[in-house]
């Protein structure tokens, strides 16, 4: 996936929050998850020189942000942060949905550390001299860009509700 994170993450966080008296706050946790695992694109470009797949490292590794909540769920218990239960709920499941997305045409490790099989559900062919249009070219960009259709359409209806009724 490429650019459909982003309006996936407000998909999800939306319908996870919905009833939350903290909506807003919870659905920009969401967004800000969503896309949290790509910031390892700057290690990838800017230390390792592009050396190794960016989805081998550990912020796309989900037993990696399985035990980050996991943690962050006890501390705030033993702080008596009861209400950041949600905000660890949303980021987790944001955090999974974007490496579910990554899985469908680029490999994911899954159990990693404990293994490196990776899950990639359609290979994309190696086509094109520049690597981005092997992806944008190819039927799964479709599923992209309906996320970002179901995506906006939703944003759409969801502005033009909190839009006060003109006399």
């Amino acid at each position: 996936m490429f650019i459909a994170h982003l309006p996936a993450g407000y998909l999800l966080s939306r319908q996870i929050a919905k009833s939350h008296p903290a909506k807003g706050a919870l659905i920009a946790t969401g967004l800000l998850a969503s896309v949290l695992p790509d910031t390892d694109l700057f290690w990838f470009y800017l230390v390792s020189d592009r050396q190794s797949v960016h989805h081998g490292y550990m912020f796309h590794w989900p037993l990696f942000w399985g035990l980050i909540a996991a943690l962050s769920w006890g501390l705030s218990r033993a702080l008596g942060a009861h209400g950041a239960g949600s905000f660890i709920l949303v980021a987790l499941a944001n955090l999974l949905l974007h490496l579910a997305l990554d899985s469908v045409a680029a490999g994911v490790g899954w159990l990693r550390p404990l293994s490196t099989i990776e899950v990639n559900l359609v290979e994309v062919p190696a086509r094109y001299n520049w690597w981005v249009w092997n992806f944008v070219l190819h039927w799964t960009f479709g599923l992209e860009l309906a996320i970002i259709l179901a995506a906006g359409l939703t944003l759409r209806r969801d502005l033009l509700r909190r839009r006060p009724a003109t006399p």
